[in-house]
C-alpha cells in the first residue's frame, strides 16, 4: 500500500512538472499515418500526447510554420476551439457544487435587466440545456456577419449577442432535440462570468487554468505562448489568421499546449489530486441521448463502444484542429492537435489511440493535388492524380469533397480556369453525383460559359431532384425544369 501511494506521489510530480515518461503507447502504425499525412501536406505539424498511471507519452512530427520548419512539440500553442466548450461545462459543474446556482436555474435568472430570454409553450431555457445543446437555441445567431471571414468572431458584441437573445422565437419544444449550439455555450459561458463579475478569460484561468497550473492555457497570448505559437494553416496548407472570440468566448476560445491539456485530461481523469475533481466527474454525466451510442454531458460528448465509454471533444477554428478524450473510469487519456484545418481530422487518431478497433483514416488528395498543379501545371497535375488514384488508392482520401473543396478554393480566389478544371475532373471520377455536376455548374457560370452550365446542372438535377440549387439556377436560365424532370420519370 505504502509503495502504492509513493508511486503515485511520483506521478503526480512527473505530470505537474510538465516532464514525461516515454511508454509504448503510441504505435508505430500510428506514428505511420502521422508521418504521412504532414509529409502529404495534409497537415503542417502534429503533436499527440497519451497518459495513463504508468507515465505521459508524447509524439510530435511536423512543424509550427512551413516558413521557419521550426518543429512543433508539447509546448508548442494551438488553438483548440471547441474543446473550450468542456471548459465551460466545468465552470458550471464548479458553481453548482458550490451552491452558487442550479443546473435547473433558468437563463433568464442571469440576464441584464431589459433582456428577455425566449419560451415555448411556458417552459425556459435551463442552464444545463445551454451546455448539452438542447436549450432550442440556434447553432448561430441570425445577425452574425462577420466583416473578415478569416477572423469571424472578432467583431460579434455583446449588445448583438443580447440583441438576439431578446428577439428570437424557439419553434420547439426546449430540451427535445439536441443541436449543436456555439451561440448557447458562448451565452452561457458569457452569463457564468458576468455572475463572478470578471471576464470568462478571468473566470477560466482563477477556476481552472492555474489551480491545474496550465500556464499556457489562456485566450489572450502571453509573451511565452505568442513565441511557441504553431501557426495555424487552412485546408491549402497556407497560413491563415489566428480566431479571436471575446463574446462567445465559452464556445471556443481558448489557446494551450499538449503538455498543460494532459495536464486537463489528468484531473478530469482523477490521475492528480484537484479540488475540481467533483465537478469535473459532474460534467462527465450523461445528461441527453444524440443516438445510441452517443451522449452528452455538460461540454462533454460521452462514445460508447462495445464495454467504453470515452468522454471527449473535437476543436476546430480556421487553422487549426484538435481532440481531447480519455476513457470514463478507465487508464487512458489522449490529445492529439493540429496547425491545420485539415480535411481529414485528427479525431480519428485520438478515437483510435483509446480504441484500436476504431481504424485511422486516410489522408486528403487535396493538398499534393494543389501542390502538382502550381509546380507541374494542372495538365500533369490531372494525370498525376489519376496514377496516385490507381496505384496509391490506400494512400489517400479520393472522395469527391475532397476534390471540390480544392475547385471551390481556386474558384475563392478567382483562378476560374482551375476551378474549372477541377471540377471537371470531380464529374469524371463520380459521374453519379448530383453534387459534383452542380459545383461544375457553379464555376462555368462564373466563367460565363451558360450552355455548359446548363447541361452540368440538368445532370445534376435529373440525378437528384432535391438539388434545390440546381434547379434554381436552371429556372433562372430558363429552363423548364418541371419538364425536365417529368421526362426523366418516364
Amino acid at each position: 500500500m505504502i509503495k502504492k501511494i509513493i508511486t503515485l506521489l511520483i506521478l503526480f510530480q512527473i505530470i505537474l512538472s510538465g516532464c514525461f515518461t516515454q511508454n509504448e503507447t503510441i504505435s508505430d502504425g500510428v506514428k505511420e499515418n502521422v508521418k504521412s499525412r504532414v509529409k502529404n501536406g495534409t497537415n503542417t505539424g502534429i503533436v499527440i500526447g497519451v497518459i495513463t498511471s504508468k507515465g505521459i507519452t508524447y509524439y510530435s512530427y511536423g512543424v509550427k510554420s512551413l516558413k521557419t520548419n521550426e518543429p512543433v512539440n508539447e509546448n508548442s500553442v494551438f488553438e483548440i476551439g471547441s474543446i473550450s466548450k468542456t471548459f465551460t461545462g466545468v465552470l458550471l459543474a464548479d458553481m453548482v457544487i458550490k451552491g452558487e446556482l442550479n443546473l435547473d436555474d433558468p437563463l433568464q435568472k442571469f440576464l441584464p435587466n431589459g433582456i428577455t430570454a425566449p419560451t415555448y409553450d411556458g417552459k425556459s431555457i435551463k442552464l444545463s440545456q445551454m451546455s448539452n445543446h438542447t436549450s432550442s437555441l440556434p447553432g448561430m445567431p441570425g445577425n452574425f456577419a462577420p466583416v473578415n471571414s478569416a477572423n469571424p468572431y472578432v467583431d460579434y458584441t455583446e449588445k448583438q449577442l443580447y440583441t438576439f437573445l431578446d428577439n428570437y422565437q424557439i419553434t420547439r419544444d426546449i430540451g427535445s432535440t439536441y443541436e449543436y449550439s456555439n451561440y448557447s455555450q458562448g451565452l452561457l459561458g458569457h452569463v457564468l462570468a458576468n455572475k463572478r463579475q470578471m471576464s470568462y478569460e478571468e473566470l477560466m484561468t482563477e477556476i481552472i487554468a492555474n489551480p491545474l497550473q496550465l500556464e499556457n492555457t489562456r485566450i489572450t497570448f502571453t509573451h511565452k505562448m505568442k513565441e511557441n505559437l504553431a501557426i495555424g494553416h487552412n485546408s491549402i496548407g497556407e497560413e491563415v489568421e489566428n480566431w479571436d472570440i471575446p463574446t462567445l468566448a465559452g464556445a471556443g476560445a481558448i489557446r494551450s499546449t499538449a503538455a498543460d491539456m494532459i495536464n486537463y485530461l489528468a484531473a478530469n481523469m482523477g490521475l492528480i489530486k484537484s479540488d475540481l475533481y467533483p465537478a469535473m466527474q459532474l460534467s462527465h454525466r450523461k445528461t441527453t441521448n444524440i443516438r445510441s451510442d452517443l451522449k452528452v454531458g455538460l461540454g462533454w460528448h460521452i462514445l460508447l463502444r462495445d464495454k467504453l465509454e470515452i468522454v471527449f471533444h473535437t476543436g476546430a477554428t480556421g487553422g487549426y484542429r484538435a481532440f481531447a478524450g480519455f476513457i470514463k473510469d478507465g487508464d487512458k487519456g489522449v490529445i492529439v492537435l493540429t496547425n491545420s484545418k485539415d480535411n481529414v481530422n485528427v479525431d480519428d487518431i485520438g478515437i483510435h489511440l483509446l480504441d484500436s478497433t476504431s481504424a485511422l483514416k486516410k489522408t486528403s488528395i487535396t493538398v499534393p493535388l494543389k501542390k502538382s498543379i502550381e509546380n507541374e501545371g494542372i495538365e500533369v497535375a490531372t494525370i498525376t492524380y489519376w496514377k496516385l488514384k490507381k496505384n496509391k488508392s490506400d494512400n489517400y482520401d479520393f472522395g469527391e469533397n475532397q476534390l471540390n473543396s480544392l475547385g471551390y478554393y481556386y474558384l475563392g480566389n478567382r483562378e476560374i480556369e482551375k476551378a474549372i478544371t477541377v471540377f471537371k475532373l470531380n464529374t469524371e471520377v463520380f459521374p453519379t453525383s448530383s453534387n459534383v455536376y452542380n459545383s461544375y455548374g457553379e464555376a462555368l457560370m462564373k466563367n460565363n460559359e451558360k450552355e455548359e452550365a446548363i447541361i452540368n446542372y440538368k445532370k445534376s438535377a435529373v440525378l437528384n431532384p432535391s438539388n434545390t440549387n440546381s434547379l434554381m439556377m436552371l429556372k433562372k436560365l430558363g429552363v423548364d425544369t418541371e419538364n425536365l424532370l417529368q421526362k426523366n420519370d418516364n
